[in-house]
Formats: C-alpha cells, structure tokens, sequence
C-alpha cells in the first residue's frame, strides 16, 4: 500500500492546485459468446492503486495527501458464486482509499467532485462511456452554476503527460518485480534452447515457455510470444505459431511473461538442430556485436537516439562486409539502405507495459537516459525471401537478439544476462 501513496503523492505533486485527476479501470470482454478473456487491469489504474477488479474508476485530488476515492462494483452473493470475491466499495479503505461508491452511481456522484474545480485530468479515448458521463455532468454544472457563486472546470487535460513521466523511471520495489520478471522468462529460454529438436512445432515450443512461466509464478505473457521458424522469423510479429520447426532453420522466439503487472522481453535466436550454419553464423555475429555495443550506451548523457545510430552503423558495416551492401557507410547510412534488412529501431522503454509508457523527448530534441529506466535493445537483421541481390544462402534467415536494460548511476545492467546469446554458449547449452 505504501507504494501505491507515494506514487499517488508524486502525481499529486505535479498537479496544479484546485485539480482532479479521474482514472478509470479496464472493463471485462467478451472472447465470444459468454466467455471473457482473462482480466487485465489497465496499467495507469493499477500503477496508483494496487485494485484489480474490472469496471472501476479512482478520483485523486490535488488538495489531498495521497489519499483516493473509488467507484467500484458492489458486492453481490449470487455473482461472487460464479466469479469470485469482489471487494465492495465499503472494505476499499483497505487499499488506501478514503472513500469507496458503487460504480452504479458514478453518474450521480462525480459531479460533487468536478464542482469549484479549476481543471480535470483524465485518459481520453480509453473508456468513452465514462468519459461521456464525466463531459455531460460538465456541461450540466456550467448551466446549473452560472447564477452562482460555484464554477466547473474550464480545462480538461490528458493525464498521460504527468503520470507517464512518473512511470518512466522505476522504483527500487518496481526493479525487484522487473528483475523476477526477467530471471523467469531467461529460465524459460533456456529451457526451450535445450528441448527444441527438428520437426517439432512452433506452438510446441511456445509450451515450454508457458510452461516455465506459469511454473515459476507468472500466469500470464507479456505479449502474444513470437516462435518463428525460418522463413517466418522475417515477420516481425509473426504470433501464429503453428507451422513445423525444420532440421537446418533456426528460430526466432520474442517471448516475456508478466510476472505481478510487469513486462519482461527477452529474443534470442537459435539454430533447430543445435548447430549454426556458416551463413547463419555470419548473420548472427553482426546483431550480436550491436546488441553488444547498443548496451554499452544505455547510460546517463546518452540517448536512445545515440543508441540507435549506434545499432545502424554496426548493421550497416555488417552488411558492407557480406557484400549484400555496396558503396560508403556514410551514404548507405544516410539513405537508410539498411531498411530492407533492417527496419525497427533498436528498442523501446519497458515496464508495466511491454511497450511502456514516457516519451523519447520533445520538440525533436530526444532525452537522455536516467538512472531507473529500462530499455529494451534489440537489434536484428531479416532476409526476406524474396529479397533480390542477396545469395541464396542467407534467404530466409532472420536473427534479433533482445535483451532488457536498467539504466544505473554507473555501467547499464542486463537484466537478462543469464539468457547464452554467444554463438559457441548457445550452441553448448543446447548439447547439454
């Protein structure tokens, strides 16, 4: 609970006085006919409150200490038979609140909280309903008050401006969950390193991920895993899964768990046999020295920005050397003709979400990294085949090596380094 207060308290900081800040909860869905799809509390609402019961809404006022209000389901016998214990509005002093209402009368209560305030903060676009609820009660108070002494809101902002920053840099409680987060998915890895074999199938390996995940305590991915073999591993969000796995491919697995609300993100690319092919090694070499030295800048005074050209001048020169690019590295560079190979950048932030929260920078300067950030790197070359002007032998490879990165005071720290990516280590962990 303490957590929760102090990031409420930070957001608190950051708002002007006379505000409120509304954040609503995710709702349940359907998969199809009456069955939903597992529950995920939104990012923004468990971040500020610990609550993971659907069809919510948190108030948090600038004039308060850290304390909140909640609008949450009532408690109801006969639906807590079929789906479990909710906690009802009266027992949500238990996680911090002040007060708690039933979401019934959201639409009735939240005008009691709007009025003599000068500016609201909320997430548009992300529950219209509720959204709607909150614009019509602003509309009405601007009629009912405008004989009075009272006044309503005059600006309604996006809260992801303020709360966003926040959740860019993590706390130390927030790097431990991280950390588990990675060590469970680098067992997982493993794991699929050493009981991958030729003609088994793509979603045969993502069972051992899942497997390992669930097994250490993470019931859920982070994101739809991506287990692409050969030419599939071209597709950057290949998640179909399904087609046999072929003795001289390798493949390219993209999986994470969730492990308490937080990513991990881990790729590695490996050979099905256990055994890397010439061409393969070459490939392979070339993404493995800019995962290398991407990391190397992940630091204070450095930029993503520093970390991406750092990843295209290493892919470039590789691509120089395979004889697959022709000319000088300055002009291939300035012309992106890399981009056939390689066409994402290099990384992104990480957290709660797997692509998380906070901007890169602002009017087209980019920010640096601060101790407390974690970054993705992972840099990658693809050969589609249908590429022209590339040897038969290196078609349908495609190889990304991804590993999380905590910015610190000092050196970066990979938070996925008991994952082998060496060639010669992954290929004798797959003997073992």
């Amino acid at each position: 609970m303490k957590e929760y207060l102090e990031r409420r308290k930070k957001l608190i900081s950051k708002m002007p006085k006379n505000s409120l800040a509304i954040i609503f909860g995710s709702n349940s869905l359907i998969r199809n006919g009456d069955v939903e799809f597992p529950f995920r509390q939104n990012s923004d609402f468990f971040y500020l409150t610990g609550f993971e019961e659907p069809n919510a809404v948190a108030i948090i006022e600038s004039d308060d200490s850290g304390e909140f209000t909640i609008f949450c389901q009532d408690k109801d016998p006969s639906k807590e038979q079929w789906e479990g214990n909710r906690m009802g509005p009266k027992n949500c002093k238990n996680i911090g609140a002040k007060e708690g209402f039933s979401i019934e009368v959201f639409s009735e209560e939240i005008s009691n909280f709007l009025i003599n305030k000068e500016r609201i903060y909320y997430q548009k676009d992300l529950n219209n309903s509720l959204e709607d609820i909150v614009n019509k009660n602003i509309a009405m108070l601007k009629k009912t008050t405008s004989r009075s002494n009272n006044f309503v809101p005059e600006e309604i902002h996006s809260i992801d401006s303020l709360l966003h920053e926040i959740r860019l840099l993590k706390t130390k409680e927030e790097i431990k969950i991280i950390r588990k987060a990675c060590e469970i998915s680098s067992a997982a890895h493993i794991r699929a390193m050493k009981n991958v074999y030729p003609e088994m199938y793509e979603y045969q390996l993502e069972a051992e991920y899942v497997h390992e995940f669930m097994k250490n305590g993470a019931k859920a991915c982070a994101y739809p895993s991506i287990v692409g073999g050969g030419k599939n591993a071209c597709i950057l969000h290949y998640n179909e899964n399904k087609d046999q796995l072929l003795d001289g491919d390798l493949v390219l697995v993209d999986a994470g768990c969730e492990f308490k609300g937080y990513a991990s993100d881990i790729t590695r690319t490996f050979p099905i046999n256990g055994k890397f092919s010439k061409a393969q090694e070459a490939v392979y070499e070339i993404v493995l020295e800019a995962n290398k030295e991407c990391i190397k800048t992940v630091r204070k005074n450095f930029t993503p920005n520093d970390t991406e050209k750092k990843a295209v001048e290493i892919i470039t020169q590789g691509l120089l050397d395979l004889n697959i690019l022709n000319g000088e590295i300055k002009e291939l560079i300035e012309r992106k003709a890399y981009h056939d190979f390689y066409m994402h950048r290099v990384g992104h932030w990480m957290g709660m979400d797997v692509h998380d929260v906070g901007s890169y920078g602002l009017n087209g300067n980019w920010r640096k990294y601060l101790p407390g950030m974690i970054t993705t790197i992972e840099p990658g070359i693809y050969f589609k085949q249908d590429l022209k002007n590339v040897p038969k032998e290196f078609l349908n490879i495609g190889i990304r090596i991804e590993d999380d990165v905590l910015v610190t005071d000092g050196d970066p720290e990979v938070l996925t380094s008991s994952v082998p990516k060496d060639l010669k280590k992954v290929e004798s962990i797959m003997r073992s």
